[in-house]
């Protein structure tokens, strides 16, 4: 980096100054004429067991004979209470736990762990938080997993159920009364491995799935009773069956009135019975569970997936439940994954599995886990996820000393719904089944649809029914004149005779007159509209205007119920990304230093170019391999070059797959991130391989190594992705890209670049391209170790740990220096400028939903 740079850089940011006052880092070993593609970097894991001071009073009796491998260690060795004697390894018969074993769980002296709760009376009285490395305290607990043990949390009521024959299915209600209020469960969920009469006593759902209510058996004819008009006649039927009020017959209202419920509810049971057929198909799909007994996969129907089961999954599966991701047959326990049934996203997304599990390769290993999974409950957050797997020695494992904290997260969740891609065979842990899933979570009843015509309609029922309650009340009013003072003079009509009573005479009068005027409100007038709909329905079915010729696919309604909706909307709200354009994005435009790169300038920038504000890629090149006496404005441009791609080619989550004919194809979980490495590989950076730790791009002819220290993930909150590298000089630098608005109010002050930046990226928005902002920051060594352990910590945090990891993140992403931005386009649909136009002629408004700029969504209409 030249000294001219550096300089600038140390005006922008202060902080950068002193990183040169301590010991600088040595180079980075030269991998030129290595293959990338054999080195192994990965690293061993410290296998030394924290101190958990909960344990620190051991029992003596763990000592004896039985727990032979216990012997020797101290006696604050943090050591799970629910561990059991590692002497079976060597009798593959005793690998799993089964019932038979359960007196064999080492417990305190008192007869049960501390802080577990036998009694309901007997409340606990540990209320420690639990940190994985025994001294400090942990993080504050999320809203929806704080940590607190109490008698709602999952795995923990040991004692709950009575001792007797084990349950391996407990089939409990799935489903709720739409009066009934969800439970709120605080605390955790403890899942065993490879302990089916341990998972099962925790009365966790079975996976069987069912979304057929009991509708048809209950309510056949619900909804109906949302028309005013068929609640009028129900009444009216009532009345009808008391004797002496009704002057026509009982059945007259009734019959029909049943006729058009008795339709409606076969129509509704039509519609369940394709749902229930749905249901069976989907709950007798089959996958391969890991058998303790035998030690191999075996083929199961998806009901019969228990939580705690291990599961294989090859290339294409479906995922039957929501799964703890624990390896792959890709390297590092990376698997592909498409997630369009849960967000309409057919892009690809990346999951790994942690790096302590990803070498449980082969069911021997799977098996030979021990220990627990402490989980967070059921919710409906699909991104999030907080667990911490805690796995004791086991040599078939590959676990040798301590017992392992291993954090999990999202990126380890494969959710129910979701589709396996580009994976041969992956292993996972079966965490939530059945209605407990987050696909099931978010899956809510349909409501009850009502029109703009049958909300009018029940509008003219009510004033109807008004109208008929005056004219039987003024009516009955009538007739008691006549009755009570007009009785002697019409004696041949007996009239004194049958009053007995006068005020439950004047009751029945008014229901008898209610049923002689039932006929102001027609009953085929429900008939009438259900016909008229139906006849709408097919006029769409055979509508030739709305049929896809190159598909062969016709237009197709669906229901008859809202069809005169569609002459009614006003509003139209669409998203952007994959819905208007084709989610393909290409890199076109970026803007370094103040001066906008593209691949071809457009003539009405000419003249800016010989301004020097627009250059081409090519020009881009010969700048960057410019040789001999250059001046120092293009010194510190080249330094900037360098830095602004080097970003892109190391800043990301990409995963390289190297095809066949040797051309690599970049996997990501979002277009936009390959779209960017593509475009660092166009301008000479070509990033070809991950590792663990580090990845390796190849600049100028050779390849060069840039270590990974942490990454600090985008989020829709953060807006933002930031990783902390070590350089191939040895210095740490901090590389970030997002949204403009969240980092330019990151940025340090005096910075050079600011104001052409924000200009560009009115004109990148102005047509219609995606932006981002990059900045970098170079960090002294040791502000880094500092802010290391506080990102250690929060990493390790068992509640809240999306939180935390945000709040540690917000330390050190501060006071960086603007490189520059970035834009990519995603083209538009075909058809997209045409149809809008279309709509908006029709008088109907179009709103777009989208994360971009403001104008980026104005030049698509």
């Amino acid at each position: 980096m030249s000294s001219d740079f550096e300089r600038l850089v140390s005006q922008a940011n202060p902080a950068a100054a002193n990183s040169s006052g301590g010991r600088a880092q040595p180079p980075r070993r030269s991998v030129e004429n290595e293959n990338p593609f054999l080195i192994d970097d990965y690293d061993d894991y410290d296998d030394t067991p924290g101190t958990d001071p909960r344990f620190v009073n051991r029992q003596d009796h763990l000592a004896g004979p039985s727990v032979a491998p216990y012997a020797n260690q101290k006696a604050n060795a943090a050591v799970n209470p629910l561990d059991e004697p590692l002497t079976s390894y060597d009798k593959p018969n005793n690998l799993g736990r089964g019932p038979s074993l359960r007196s064999e769980r080492s417990v305190h002296g008192s007869g049960q762990p501390e802080g577990w709760i036998f009694d309901a009376d007997q409340p606990s009285h540990n209320n420690s938080s639990f940190n994985v490395n025994g001294n400090g305290s942990a993080f504050a607990g999320s809203r929806m997993f704080n940590g607190t043990l109490n008698e709602s949390s999952e795995g923990l009521r040991v004692g709950g159920q009575q001792p007797g024959k084990r349950k391996l299915f407990n089939f409990k209600k799935t489903w709720k009364w739409p009066w009934e209020k969800e439970k709120v469960l605080v605390g955790e969920r403890l899942i065993y491995l490879n302990d089916e009469g341990a998972n099962a006593q925790s009365g966790f759902v079975s996976n069987y799935l069912s979304l057929l209510l009991p509708r048809t058996a209950l309510m056949p004819s619900l909804e109906q009773f949302s028309k005013y008009a068929n609640v009028f006649f129900l009444f009216t039927a009532f009345i009808q069956q008391i004797p002496g009020v009704s002057p026509t017959n009982p059945y007259t209202t009734i019959v029909p009135l049943g006729i058009v419920l008795l339709a409606s509810a076969i129509k509704e049971v039509q519609e369940d019975l394709k749902r229930h057929q749905s249901d069976r198909e989907l709950n007798a799909r089959r996958t391969l569970v890991l058998d303790p007994a035998t030690g191999t996969f075996t083929e199961r129907p998806w009901r019969k997936v228990r939580v705690g089961d291990i599961i294989r999954l090859e290339n294409n599966n479906f995922i039957p439940a929501d799964l703890i991701l624990l390896a792959s047959s890709e390297p590092e326990g990376l698997c592909y994954i498409e997630t369009s049934n849960l967000d309409g996203e057919t892009n690809l997304k990346i999951k790994q599995a942690s790096p302590q599990s990803s070498h449980l390769t082969s069911p021997s290993s799977v098996l030979a886990l021990r220990g627990t999974l402490r989980s967070e409950h059921p919710n409906s957050s699909l991104y999030t996820y907080e667990g911490t797997l805690s796995v004791q020695p086991s040599p078939l494992a590959g676990f040798t000393s301590g017992e392992r904290q291993i954090p999990i997260g999202p990126d380890q969740v494969l959710l129910r719904g979701a589709q396996i891609r580009n994976t041969p065979w992956l292993y996972g842990l079966a965490v939530f089944t059945g209605h407990d899933t987050k696909l099931m979570r978010n899956a809510t009843a349909a409501p009850i649809k009502r029109t703009k015509v049958e909300r009018q309609v029940n509008v003219h029922i009510l004033f109807l029914f008004a109208v008929l309650l005056a004219l039987s009340l003024a009516s009955t009013i009538g007739s008691s004149i006549r009755s009570w003072f007009y009785s002697s003079q019409q004696w041949y009509l007996l009239l004194a005779q049958v009053q007995s009573n006068r005020a439950s005479q004047f009751v029945q009068d008014i229901l008898t007159f209610i049923i002689l005027y039932n006929n102001l409100i027609p009953i085929s007038l429900i008939v009438t509209m259900e016909v008229v709909k139906f006849q709408q329905a097919q006029l769409i079915n055979f509508d030739l205007d709305m049929y896809y010729e190159k598909t062969d696919t016709p237009a197709l309604c669906r229901t008859s119920s809202l069809v005169e909706e569609l002459g009614q909307i006003e509003y139209i709200f669409s998203d952007k990304t994959g819905t208007l354009t084709c989610n393909e994005m290409e890199f076109k435009m970026c803007s370094i230093g103040g001066i906008a790169y593209a691949e071809v300038v457009d003539e009405s920038k000419q003249e800016e170019s010989h301004g020097g504000l627009w250059q081409t890629f090519k020009e881009m090149q010969q700048t960057l391999s410019a040789d001999g006496m250059i001046s120092r404005e293009q010194a510190v441009q080249r330094e900037v070059l360098r830095e602004f791609l080097s970003l892109l080619a190391v800043c990301h989550t990409v995963i390289p797959e190297v095809q066949d004919d040797g051309r690599i194809v970049y996997q990501a979980s979002s277009p936009d991130e390959a779209a960017l490495v593509a475009g660092a590989e166009l301008l000479g950076y070509r990033f070809h391989t991950r590792k663990p730790k580090s990845v390796f791009v190849d600049i100028d002819g050779s390849t060069k190594e840039f270590e990974i220290l942490n990454v600090c993930e985008f989020n829709s909150t953060r807006k933002r992705m930031s990783t902390v590298v070590r350089s191939p000089d040895g210095k740490i630098k901090l590389y970030c890209k997002g949204a403009d608005t969240v980092i330019l109010e990151r940025l340090s002050p005096n910075q050079p670049y600011t104001d052409a930046t924000l200009v560009h990226l009115e004109d990148y928005a102005t047509e219609g391209l995606r932006t981002l902002c990059i900045a970098s920051r170079e960090i002294p060594e040791a502000e880094y170790k500092e802010w290391s352990a506080i990102y250690d910590k929060a990493a390790q945090t068992i509640n809240g740990r999306g939180e935390a990891l945000d709040q540690a993140a917000e330390l050190i992403e501060k006071n960086m220096f603007l490189l520059g931005a970035t834009a990519i386009e995603d083209k538009l649909q075909d058809g997209v400028p045409d149809t809008i136009h279309t709509l908006q002629m029709a008088g109907i408004k179009v709103w777009v939903l989208t994360g971009d700029r403001q104008e980026t969504a104005i030049n698509i209409g």
